[in-house]
């Protein structure tokens, strides 16, 4: 069975891109996009690890991963998967709960893997919609079925939970030092995408020690700071080809070795190679 994938942006919702693919062999790495990802299995299982529990998506089934949460992505059976997604900007779902009058706060899902023939049903016409088109149809029904899905599976964002401490400090500091030293070598990382600081240097940065900044970095993020870094140089990358930058230019200026080992890292975490995301972006030089 061929793979295939095609990515491309709603054309009528801003700041929400949309997937169609079947995948056999193809794996995503760990990574955390910036938006949330909604999709519809068509056929087949995947898999994934969401914040280190895995998930098990048949056909029928909805997919909800909330916006900077490590996952993964694989095939569950021998055929692989093909499903439909759509991947909403934060700010996107933030105004929709708002409308819908939700508690003030990030939203969030829950639950990763939910059974609802309806919202499956709306989100399908909503993608087949964009997919040929229509504008009018499918803003009105990908708004649609973003605000029934926060209805009926949406929720508040818990407060994070208390990471190590890795400065030291006593007591209720504990949680907020953490957390600020992650946050601090987050910037730092995005700063650095040439010449990214070792663990040593990250943690002296931010006034840390190395293992427990590693270990607060990995509970805050879900990944180890390498592995961060690579998302980061990904997101500036999309924002890079979206711009009209070649793919070699975009490798060079990202921090990756060639544009080879930048279209690698791209499509695990992507799903498709710059140049496809390129044409969708309507960004894509011959």
């Amino acid at each position: 069975m061929k793979e295939q994938a095609r990515f491309w942006r709603h054309p009528a919702v801003p700041g929400v891109d949309l997937l169609k693919a079947r995948y056999v062999t193809h794996r995503f790495t760990r990574h955390a996009h910036a938006e949330f990802a909604i999709g519809l299995i068509l056929d087949g299982v995947e898999e994934f690890d969401h914040g280190g529990s895995l998930r098990r998506a048949g056909a029928g089934e909805i997919v909800l991963v909330n916006p900077e949460v490590a996952h993964t992505g694989h095939p569950g059976t021998p055929g692989g998967w093909a499903y439909r997604m759509l991947y909403p900007s934060l700010e996107s779902m933030a105004e929709i709960a708002a409308d819908l009058g939700r508690p003030r706060g990030t939203p969030c899902f829950p639950e990763q893997v939910v059974g609802d023939p309806a919202l499956a049903a709306l989100l399908s016409r909503a993608h087949r919609a964009a997919e040929l088109g229509d504008d009018l149809a499918a803003s009105t029904l990908t708004r649609t079925l973003f605000g029934r899905l926060l209805a009926r599976h949406g929720a508040p964002r818990p407060p994070a939970d208390p990471v190590a401490d890795p400065v030291g400090a006593p007591g209720a500091e504990l949680a907020s030092a953490g957390r600020r030293a992650v946050q601090e070598a987050i910037e730092l990382l995005g700063e650095s995408l040439l010449d990214p600081p070792t663990l040593d240097r990250l943690a002296q940065s931010v006034r840390a020690r190395p293992f427990p900044l590693l270990r607060a970095f990995k509970a805050e993020t879900g990944l180890p700071p390498h592995a961060y870094l690579i998302s980061l140089r990904v997101r500036r990358a999309r924002r890079l080809l979206a711009s009209g930058r070649t793919p070699a230019e975009v490798a060079a200026e990202v921090g990756f070795t060639d544009q080879a080992h930048l279209t690698r890292h791209f499509k695990r975490i992507v799903g498709v190679p710059p140049a496809a995301y390129q044409r969708a972006a309507g960004t894509y030089k011959t």
